[in-house]
């Protein structure tokens, strides 16, 4: 059954058999994920199993923990991650084998990205959508954005005027994490609960500390020291290195699909309507753009799922390390 993310409540009590979460945000992925744990451990699936079928995934291993049987083992909710939302071959014959009979102290919750139109017509989809549920999560839209940020604001216990609302829409340009953030550092200097433009203003410039924003437009503008600096503030800051790293692949996907639309004739002004790039940064994506060809973006994202992999702990790399070669690399240089 497909639902929208304000209907999940009423369709966790009691839980159902199968989740299925496809989405491309992260922040409204990452809530849905949480509200579906919190059900399960209150409904008595205290263990919590996770598997990541990338490539040479053993589909088996998840089909075996589904049957395996224990007296002393709790009911459990087994979380799958599908990185590129095609399980393949193997993977489509272990799902619909899942479905054949799927116990009922497991809860099997599925986590991938935006599923395309041939996906939903496969064969493992539809079961599982014949089973259980099926949330899709949308980007919030930009003239929904305000509304989104008005009522975040009022969960966090705080009052905004209409110009802070403005202010931080356009500071955030769509990225929920990020926006999230903010609200939760405002929510720890404002006095009174109170939040207008100029105390964001003042907040963010009396502050020491250097935030995702900056580090994305000196990547773009090629300021080499700036990005370091800002890197080594992060770092120093305890900042996630996920909402880093989703913030520096959102706008090199961003620059890869300008390039190649630019490349092929399209006028600049439609192709940043269509990738929705604000007017503001439209200079800072063009500069950005002349420093590289379109393959050299594609190295990027290559990178950055490199990166991903070691933020898992997958992989044994410094992930700072590997963050800081990758903004380093969009900024037009090596290290």
């Amino acid at each position: 059954m497909k639902i929208h993310i304000d209907q999940l409540p009423s369709h966790l009590t009691p839980l159902k058999l199968i989740y299925l979460i496809a989405s491309d945000e992260p922040l409204q992925q990452i809530e849905a994920i949480d509200q579906i744990r919190a059900a399960a451990r209150h409904q008595g699936f205290t263990e919590r199993e996770l598997f990541h079928a990338e490539a040479g995934f053993d589909w088996d291993l998840l089909l075996e923990s589904a049957n395996a049987l224990s007296l002393f083992t709790d009911k459990r909710l087994l979380e799958l991650r599908i990185p590129n939302g095609k399980p393949g071959e193997k993977g489509n014959k272990a799902l619909e084998a899942y479905c054949q009979n799927p116990s009922p102290d497991n809860i099997l919750l599925i986590i991938t990205p935006k599923l395309d139109s041939a996906m939903q017509r496969s064969k493992w989809f539809k079961k599982v959508d014949q089973l259980g549920i099926f949330l899709p999560i949308w980007p919030v839209e930009p003239s929904r954005l305000p509304n989104w940020l008005r009522q975040r604001f009022q969960q966090a216990g705080l009052s905004a005027t209409p110009e802070a609302i403005e202010l931080l829409t356009d500071r955030i340009e769509g990225n929920l994490l990020a926006a999230t953030q903010e609200i939760e550092k405002l929510k720890l200097l404002a006095i009174d609960g109170k939040v207008s433009a100029e105390y964001i203003t003042d907040a963010v410039s009396d502050s020491a500390r250097y935030d995702i924003f900056g580090l994305v437009d000196a990547t773009l503008q090629g300021d080499i020291k700036h990005c370091l600096r800002i890197i080594s503030g992060l770092k120093a800051e305890a900042t996630e290195p996920t909402l880093v790293l989703w913030s520096l692949t959102r706008e090199i996907r961003n620059l890869s699909e300008f390039s190649y639309l630019a490349h092929q004739g399209k006028p600049i002004d439609q192709v940043c309507k269509q990738l929705k790039i604000w007017p503001k940064r439209k200079p800072l994506v063009q500069q950005a753009a002349r420093r590289h060809r379109e393959k050299s973006f594609r190295l990027m994202l290559q990178h950055a799922a490199a990166i991903d992999n070691a933020i898992k702990g997958l992989t044994k790399e410094n992930v700072w390390d590997e963050l800081t070669r990758l903004a380093l690399s969009l900024a037009g240089t090596q290290i």
